[in-house]
């Protein structure tokens, strides 16, 4: 395989696994992207996106338009994130149904790899890093107790729901998916999904579209300007979304939705003091092969490539 190929087959196994962990509310494909490696190509090719390239493709023609675009990445990260949305959704929905324990062990031991591997990025700590680290995981952890909205899911509802569940995607530690949990729509969405209802798809990928094109461009400036701080951020971000995944935990409030009840406000507890079998051998192994799965994916993620030949 063609050295070209093999860096954009890499990237789409890349948008499967950031796919795979945007279904899930409480993890982040963003952090994902961090770990294998892609992660400020993406906001660097994504807020490169402009009028600029309709010119371009009117005067220089579709193969220059599309080298700067960066069309091979973008196309081969879509493909495994739609691979993943559109095959993992159900099952993603049946384990956290019926095996809750283990999934969320599992993305627990991910996640907390995660804060390990983006914190070790950051070259220089001062007064500013920490005060950012500690600021941010506050807010997560506040964003994590949060009750979901019950807002009826108009198609202009939808559209915002995208665009502000876009922009949690791609932050590593903030889950984009349980932004819209908070925001009342993600059952509407993966319904959608599954059903293949593209009125609904299309008006979410539009909020998406214009939510991810405004906030990469805020994203690569602060990557440039504040790289360290940033980092900090994220991995302060990262720690206080723990809660959200953590595995064992009490239902305070529940929502009949569809004649089924719904949890939507949890408080976290301890293994012994979990209303059930704690299963908790299961969930340590689990939590051990989510964190793992990071060192694995740092592994490919460091691999070099070559680049296309320009």
């Amino acid at each position: 395989m063609k050295s070209s190929q093999k860096k954009y087959v890499t990237v789409a196994l890349k948008g499967m696994a950031m796919g795979a962990a945007d279904v899930v509310p409480g993890v982040s494909g963003g952090t994902i992207a961090f770990i294998t490696g892609i992660y400020e190509e993406l906001i660097t090719t994504i807020s490169n996106v402009n009028l600029n390239l309709i010119t371009i493709l009117r005067t220089q023609g579709f193969g220059e338009f599309w080298k700067k675009l960066n069309g091979n990445f973008l196309a081969s990260l879509l493909i495994g994130i739609l691979i993943s949305v559109f095959s993992l959704m159900k099952l993603t929905s049946y384990l956290i149904e019926n095996h809750p324990i283990y999934i969320w062990s599992f993305f627990f031991g991910l996640v907390a790899a995660s804060i390990w591997y983006v914190g070790k990025q950051i070259e220089k700590w001062n007064v500013a890093n920490i005060i950012g680290l500690i600021l941010a995981a506050v807010i997560a952890f506040g964003i994590t107790l949060l009750t979901p909205s019950n807002e009826d899911a108009s198609l202009i509802y939808l559209f915002f729901s995208g665009a502000i569940a876009i922009c949690a995607m791609i932050l590593p530690g903030i889950s984009g998916a349980f932004i819209l949990v908070l925001l009342g729509t993600y059952e509407n969405i993966s319904t959608a999904v599954s059903n293949l209802d593209f009125i609904k798809i299309a008006v979410v990928g539009a909020g998406a579209v214009l939510g991810i094109l405004s906030f990469s461009k805020l994203l690569k400036w602060l990557f440039n300007n504040y790289k360290n701080l940033v980092l900090s951020i994220l991995t302060g971000f990262i720690a206080g979304s723990l809660n959200k995944i953590w595995p064992w935990k009490k239902v305070t409030e529940t929502m009949l939705v569809k004649d089924k009840k719904i949890p939507i406000s949890e408080i976290s507890v301890l293994p012994q003091n979990f209303d059930g079998n704690p299963q908790l051998l299961a969930a340590i192994a689990c939590a051990i092969l989510g964190f793992l799965l990071i060192l694995a994916l740092e592994y490919v993620g460091n691999k070099p490539i070559k680049q296309e030949s320009k």
